[in-house]
């Protein structure tokens, strides 16, 4: 064991830290079963052209220098690749990849313990790095910066603080909320990008792709159409791609046409729209139960049956981007649009 090591797990433990084990840390072929469709190089990745472009910059520009990248961060809804993005940083600079998430790391201790297992030029990610509390923020500011890491050994007057040199390191972090995350710890990474929602035309070559490494035959009009009902979402058009390869193989279809796309995912309650069993529940209470007056996010909430969270980030973004939903200073209103896709009539005051 390093001396660095031994005077980490001296300090953690004069100071009352454990170190535990901070999972997930692993490769990302450990991850689950969706590391499989996960692009491995900039090149496999399909999307985002404008942050491909800069991304391969940056790597580039540091492997000529042979220096460590600059700390990265991602922002953007879940499921567009901030994950996949990471691993392929660590890929194409030929170095390790830990991952763990902002939540997990809720002691100094962890993030110590963590930050000494890395090697030179490794990169770290962290998840939801919006979530870290602050006192493990303040020990992460002179690690990106200097490649310190402070530590306080002992308590009360025989208190002291000791510095350790760190390796080289990347960080690369995520968030879906970029503005929960604190001003001085976002101006510390060197890039952040910003990812969007997918079209159709990208999602459908997403969808074929995937189709290829799973082994299922699917036709152009099949993938676009599983596309169209994928709310911009790479992971959710992965997922439905397995819905409906289940459907085909049970039917004894055999090939993904836009027809079984589109018998299948209906089968699972995904309709034209990519709406699923909760949007429809809200939209159905917005228009039907309350007979379009506006309603309270947590009176929502509860005829629904989920979480206010869970309504505001989960489906709420995707309603208002269709215009099936409005916010007003009262409450939820479902428009005009959310009536018709239910079949419904429209009352003249919906809003357009």
């Amino acid at each position: 064991m390093s001396t660095g090591r031994r005077d980490v797990l001296a300090a953690m433990a004069a100071t009352e830290m454990t170190v535990r084990t901070v999972a997930p840390v692993a490769s990302m072929e450990e991850l689950s079963d969706e590391a499989t469709l996960r692009p491995k190089n900039l090149e496999e990745f399909i999307g985002q052209a404008e942050l491909r472009e800069h991304l391969r910059i940056v790597l580039d520009a540091a492997k000529a220098r042979s220096q460590s990248v600059d700390h990265l961060l991602f922002a953007g809804p879940p499921g567009l690749g901030k994950t996949s993005l990471a691993g392929i940083v660590a890929a194409e600079l030929g170095v390790g990849l830990r991952i763990t998430s902002g939540p997990i790391l809720q002691r100094v201790g962890d993030l110590a313990a963590l930050l000494t297992d890395l090697q030179d030029g490794d990169v770290l990610f962290i998840d939801e790095i919006h979530r870290l509390s602050r006192s493990i923020e303040e020990v992460l500011y002179p690690a990106m910066e200097d490649g310190k890491l402070d530590l306080m050994v002992g308590k009360g007057p025989q208190a002291r603080s000791i510095r350790l040199d760190l390796p080289s390191f990347t960080l690369v972090g995520a968030t879906t909320r970029i503005g929960l995350v604190a001003a001085p710890l976002r101006d510390r990474f060197g890039f952040v990008g910003r990812l969007d929602l997918y079209g159709d035309d990208e999602l459908a070559a997403v969808v074929t792709r995937s189709a290829s490494i799973l082994g299922v035959e699917v036709e152009p009009g099949g993938a676009l159409e599983i596309a169209r009902r994928s709310r911009g979402t790479p992971r959710i058009a992965n997922r439905l791609l397995r819905r409906v390869r289940d459907f085909v193989e049970v039917r004894g279809l055999g090939t993904v046409t836009t027809a079984t796309a589109s018998e299948g995912l209906t089968l699972f309650g995904v309709d034209d729209l990519g709406l699923d069993k909760v949007d429809r529940s809200i939209l159905q209470t917005l228009c039907v139960r309350f007979n379009g007056a506006p309603v309270g996010l947590t009176t929502l909430s509860q005829v629904v049956g989920e979480e206010t969270d869970t309504i505001e980030e989960a489906y709420e973004p995707f309603l208002l981007q269709r215009g099936l939903l409005q916010r007003t200073p009262r409450g939820r209103v479902a428009s005009r649009a959310a009536y018709l896709h239910l079949g419904l009539t429209p009352p003249l005051d919906a809003l357009f």
